[in-house]
């Protein structure tokens, strides 16, 4: 690529890379933007509503944000230690899963994260159109198209537009926030306790608390799939304390902030509602107040339904070119969103009215599917690979890491296999977690045997090769860019 073309991409408004490599020529941005960006993409109402369960279990206020604290930032260490993958390997996030897994038995955590990325779509339209609701016409037919169009072109913007609007609504959000907090606990601290409100009986509850601990784990949990897509255009050489800190501090920040402020309507609030809460809460300020903190909130919606989109579009590409090479084009990008938008549509026109028992189930099965994939990813990188590997080869569907890689498939199936009877979910109840009254273990059970086991495996890696393959890739992607 010659210099006139590497200026004419990063001028262009259209991001140009999909599931390619960002050549060092291309590298832009600064690190503590990640910060506002996670804050923002974790300030939304879906991360509100996980502060909903404990006060809905029995477990009071204090007792449900302690556990929030420590779920969230337990979880969100797994998540913001994948932050420093991006700038040393300049790739998205799963399609590095080839390096553990191959290009092929890659399609598992693959199927799983879009899953993620199209859930999380699905819920965030439905609130966003709720929200919408209070000042115009509820329409499922109107809004949902018209939510996830927007949230297309945004992602089709890409790269950096998400960047800058998700940076600049963070400054937004929390002056709004930060007044309906106050609000909310000035109010419910010195009102009498409205009759069926959970807080009238709760208290400490163990099993709560565990499920509580769970879904806020499980929710950042649940971020580490995107975190590579927002820090591989960052320059290779940036400092990694000061990127996974600014990563972890907005993440952790923003859920352990609106989940507890959850928690806190969810005790006071029969039947809690995260649309007409807020609106309650925001009115006792000024008439008014509370639908422009949902509006808002709205705004922060479709940013990150765009995050999604963009996020299911790279997923879903890596895996196709997994079986059939694809070009990694602007085309392909659109066609992608597109495919991922028309998804989408439909499942959030059929999926039943009752979105926050759905969501709570969809919460936990995050959790189970990612938490042995974030095992072997971040013990790959960090205790097998250190951080050095031959991209080319990762690019390449039949390149050096196969189509099936036996050590990442063995480790993530036994991990999954062995969480099982720890899972405590609305469908089904493993035998351990009955024997423990509910509680589930399941996210250590996993991150222990999938983790432990791709480490053992990996002894028998052939790095010398690898190395050679390294040096010649670095060549070949830095070549190419010139």
């Amino acid at each position: 690529m010659s210099g006139t073309e590497v200026a004419t991409n990063r001028e262009s408004v259209i991001e140009q890379h999909s599931i390619d490599y960002i050549p060092h020529s291309e590298r832009h941005g600064k690190v503590w933007h990640q910060g506002p960006f996670w804050f923002t993409g974790n300030f939304v109402l879906p991360t509100l509503v996980t502060g909903f369960l404990g006060p809905s279990l029995g477990l009071s206020v204090w007792f449900s944000v302690l556990a929030i604290f420590l779920g969230a930032c337990f979880g969100t260490f797994f998540m913001a230690f994948h932050a420093n993958q991006g700038p040393r390997m300049g790739l998205p996030q799963m399609i590095q899963s080839r390096a553990q897994f191959g290009s092929r038995g890659a399609i598992v955590p693959f199927a799983a994260t879009v899953f993620v990325y199209v859930g999380f779509l699905v819920f965030d339209t439905i609130l966003a159109t709720q929200g919408i609701a209070l000042i115009a016409l509820d329409s499922k037919l109107l809004w949902y198209p018209l939510l996830i169009a927007l949230s297309i072109i945004i992602a089709v913007v890409g790269h950096d537009l998400l960047h800058f609007v998700q940076r600049w609504l963070t400054y937004i959000l929390v002056v709004v926030f930060a007044i309906i907090t106050v609000i909310a606990i000035v109010h419910f601290s010195t009102v009498p306790v409205v009759h069926g409100a959970p807080v009238a009986t709760s208290g400490w509850n163990t099993v709560a608390f565990l499920v509580q601990f769970s879904i806020a784990a499980g929710y950042n949990i649940s971020y580490a799939v995107y975190v590579s897509d927002y820090t591989r255009y960052l320059p290779a050489k940036v400092s990694a304390p000061k990127l996974i800190t600014s990563v972890y501090a907005g993440a952790a920040l923003s859920a352990v902030w609106l989940m507890s402020l959850g928690a806190l309507l969810a005790s006071y609030i029969p039947k809690a509602d995260p649309i007409l809460a807020l609106r309650q809460v925001g009115d006792l300020l000024f008439p008014g107040f509370g639908t422009i903190t949902v509006l808002v909130s709205v705004l922060a919606l479709i940013s990150i339904m765009g995050v999604n989109a963009y996020g299911a579009m790279l997923t879903g590409s890596s895996a196709i070119d997994g079986f059939k090479a694809v070009k990694p084009t602007v085309r392909l990008r659109v066609i992608g969103l597109i495919v991922v938008g028309v998804v989408s549509l439909i499942i959030a026109l059929v999926i039943p009215d009752n979105y926050v028992a759905s969501f709570n189930s969809f919460v936990l099965l995050m959790l189970y599917f990612l938490v042995p994939w974030t095992a072997v990813n971040l013990v790959d990188f960090y205790f097998v690979r250190h951080g050095k590997y031959a991209i080319a080869e990762i690019l390449k569907p039949n390149g050096l890491y196969g189509h099936w890689a036996w050590r990442g498939v063995v480790a993530y199936s036994v991990g999954f296999l062995a969480m099982i009877p720890f899972f405590s979910v609305s469908f089904f109840t493993g035998p351990i977690a009955q024997l423990l009254g509910g509680s589930d273990f399941s996210f250590a059970v996993g991150l222990i045997v999938s983790g432990g086991l791709y480490l053992i495996f990996s002894r028998s890696l052939d790095r010398p090769a690898e190395e050679k393959a390294r040096a010649a890739s670095d060549a070949e992607l830095e070549g190419a860019a010139q």
